[in-house]
């Protein structure tokens, strides 16, 4: 059964690292994942992503998220 007072107003809460491909300017160098504004109930240990030095792109080890550095 489910649980009323979770299960049904999970629409309410924000997904933690719900986008699965995050564009970032050289500006925003370094970057690290979870990204700013993330729910911390569900998320992992802070860790930074190593963009340009993988040819622009890179993947964060813990969720997946993809990291493109933009021109």
């Amino acid at each position: 059964m489910v649980n009323p007072d979770t299960a049904a107003n999970q629409q309410d809460f924000n997904t933690p690292n719900a986008k699965k491909a995050v564009e970032i300017k050289a500006a925003n160098l370094p970057v690290h994942c979870p990204v700013e504004g993330s729910s911390l109930w569900n998320s992992h240990p802070k860790v930074y992503i190593p963009v340009e030095e993988n040819g622009g792109e890179a993947k964060c080890p813990y969720c997946g998220t993809m990291f493109k550095l933009l021109g």
